[in-house]
């Protein structure tokens, strides 16, 4: 009799602690899942997407056009650099390879290069490369409207336009400090694209006329699309029209320090009654120093010929990579 109680004792004793063992599984369900959306939340804020969107989307823009492009958009990059047999850090060290020395033998896309050419070499920190890597291989990345098309080898075309004015009132939405940048990043895109095809395909001669004829032209027309003004300014300007105040002076110091401490800027946003100012700075790469570095180093003799025939009083010149060479100022309605 007492082995029979004992027994029932010890079934009930487990049934006990079944239900305890669930019921705290229960419990502990909500944590979870709250835990889960604070991941996605993560995700959503990683400092990777904003660097890619500042570095990156000058020439890789998913905004841009299938035939009018100076490079393939970020989503094919990373179709070509990450397959179900890489690792995150495989990927990575893929893309740092190639940034850090854009080659031929670099490359994991042999297309691209045939049709735009190799990418300039730019000065981006490491750790600014390994933040847009780690974003790009555990995220979706926005993709032109044509893309999937393309991938079918069929061409997209007749929605850009939708796609334009369903991203500009997407823009209106942002924060004053995110909307400012992407009227600077667009402006700074369209200029870039139309530079960059202009040295890829005439050189850099080309590119000089350009900017002497176009740059102003495109960055007013910018202006006229995003309803804001959108200018250039510099303490050692090319153009006299581009030179900077003394209140933007000191943001372009602050900037400076920035990159001396090998620092990612943030935009400086100054609110008033009706309107917001934002400021961003421009920096100097490799491809940058045909026109802007030093004189009989990057800057060939027959390109200083033409800056001095065309900007007399030119200042733009002696910088390095890397450096602040201006701002973008953006003024826009609150």
């Amino acid at each position: 009799m007492f082995l029979i109680l004992q027994q029932k004792m010890r079934t009930i004793i487990t049934l006990i602690s079944v239900l305890f063992f669930v019921s705290c599984q229960n419990s502990e369900k909500p944590t979870y899942e709250k835990a889960s959306k604070n991941q996605v939340k993560k995700l959503q804020s990683h400092p990777g997407k904003k660097l890619m969107e500042t570095n990156c989307y000058v020439c890789h823009n998913p905004a841009g056009s299938h035939d009018n492009r100076i490079a393939p958009p970020m989503i094919a990059v990373k179709k070509h650099y990450k397959s179900s047999k890489v690792t995150k850090e495989e990927f990575k060290k893929g893309i740092q390879d190639w940034i850090i020395n854009p080659s031929k033998e670099n490359s994991k896309m042999p297309g691209a290069i045939k049709k735009f050419g190799i990418m300039p070499k730019t000065p981006f920190p490491k750790k600014t490369i390994d933040l847009i890597a780690d974003y790009l291989f555990d995220n979706e990345i926005e993709k032109p409207e044509w893309f999937d098309a393309h991938e079918k080898e069929e061409h997209g075309q007749g929605k850009e336009k939708e796609m334009n004015d369903n991203q500009a009132g997407l823009i209106e939405n942002l924060p004053y400090d995110e909307r400012g940048l992407k009227y600077a990043l667009s402006t700074k895109s369209e200029l870039g694209k139309n530079l960059m095809g202009k040295i890829q395909k005439e050189g850099t001669l080309a590119a000089l006329k350009f900017c002497n004829i176009k740059a102003h032209p495109l960055t007013d027309s910018m202006s006229i699309v995003h309803k804001a003004t959108i200018k250039r300014v510099s303490d050692k300007p090319r153009n006299p029209k581009n030179v900077s105040n003394n209140i933007e002076n000191g943001y372009i110091n602050i900037f400076k320090e920035d990159a001396r401490l090998l620092k990612e800027s943030k935009p400086i946003v100054v609110e008033s009654l009706d309107n917001v100012e934002v400021y961003y700075p421009i920096k100097t790469n490799n491809m940058c120093l045909q026109c802007h570095g030093k004189p009989g180093e990057e800057i060939k003799s027959s390109t200083l010929t033409q800056i001095h025939k065309l900007y007399p009083q030119d200042l733009a010149f002696g910088y390095s990579e890397n450096q602040v060479r201006g701002i973008w100022s953006v003024t826009f309605n609150k």
